[in-house]
């Protein structure tokens, strides 16, 4: 059985422009101890639909419209308040893409360390420090008691997100949502960011849900991964079959634009156009303006994620129809 079993969940804004499908019915799940990449540009739903399985998304304007989301049996997308509440931050938690806003500025890093003790443990404030203290050397800052004292602006970007990490990982989760761990830090802290996740998640034997645009992220660190755009999966493979045999032109796109894939001094691919307006609504495959195979078919139809072999799933009708 699952961890996590997410079906149809359909996650909408309405403004005043319109309604923005952010989310438009995706289902997905997640195995113990395994790593879940979810990839795609900026707008494309990643973030949103995570926030959605917390009750972090702002209501209004945002409303979940549909689907369900089991965890462990209980369906997150229908607790209230404060059934959910006992399983954010204890059983599930996550590191925010931007730990500078994540972290409260008014209240010193071993405050906001020990907090989720305290409310979900209910351990005594010693004990609590103790724990902390620990934490806070497990993720490679030292002089961990000392530190404690101090407050955010007095870290580094790249200890902040240590910080973030130190803060989802003290209570043991099952499972870690890291949304974008590695935005704005050099290449050097990301793959210490990076290695120091692996290491927590084998340690503690946690499933791992990774958001990221960076295709070179997903190829390091996961077993299988959803490609998103528009709302919508239109790709879904374990991570080698992906890299191996992209089966979607979204996907295919997404790894032709990687440096690594060109040679040096080589002008590098960019996908033409822009994302689609997502409180218009979208006839066909809504990839099709930016698609170079994109054909009079792609404009009929949302075309449906389909098994094409395996596990692999597409929602392209060429890929499905054997024609790539």
């Amino acid at each position: 059985m699952p961890l996590l079993s997410v079906e149809n969940l359909t996650t909408h804004f309405h403004t005043r422009n319109g309604v923005v499908r952010a989310v438009d019915g995706i289902s997905y799940s997640i195995e113990k101890g395994q790593t879940l990449g979810i990839v795609g540009e900026s707008g494309s739903g990643k973030s949103v639909s995570c926030y959605s399985l917390l009750g972090l998304i702002p209501t209004p304007p945002g409303r979940i419209e549909g689907g369900t989301a089991l965890f462990d049996g209980a369906d997150l997308l229908s607790l209230n308040r404060r059934e959910l509440q006992a399983i954010r931050g204890q059983r599930i938690s996550m590191i925010f893409q931007d730990p500078m806003t994540a972290l409260n500025p008014y209240m010193s890093i071993g405050d906001q360390l020990t907090e989720p003790l305290r409310v979900h443990e209910k351990m005594a404030k010693a004990q609590a420090m103790d724990c902390a203290v620990e934490a806070l050397e497990s993720v490679g800052i030292q002089d961990g008691a000392r530190r404690m004292k101090d407050f955010p602006h007095q870290y580094s970007g790249g200890m902040r997100q240590r910080v973030m990490i130190a803060m989802a990982l003290i209570t043991k989760p099952d499972l870690l949502i890291a949304d974008e761990p590695t935005t704005a830090l050099d290449v050097t802290v990301q793959a210490q960011i990076l290695d120091l996740i692996k290491k927590m998640q084998r340690e503690l034997g946690m499933a791992v849900i990774l958001i990221t645009h960076d295709m070179g992220v997903i190829a390091a660190m996961c077993d299988r991964v959803l490609v998103m755009y528009a709302g919508r999966i239109c790709e879904a493979a374990n991570a080698d079959e992906l890299f191996g045999a992209p089966r979607h032109p979204y996907a295919k796109a997404l790894m032709a634009s990687m440096p690594s894939a060109h040679e040096h001094g080589e002008e590098l691919y960019t996908i033409p156009g822009m994302p689609p307006d997502l409180s218009e609504t979208m006839e066909g495959c809504p990839f099709a303006p930016r698609c170079e195979r994109a054909d009079e078919r792609c404009t009929v139809g949302a075309p449906a994620l389909e098994a094409l072999e395996g596990s692999h799933l597409s929602a392209c009708i060429h890929a499905q129809a054997g024609e790539f």
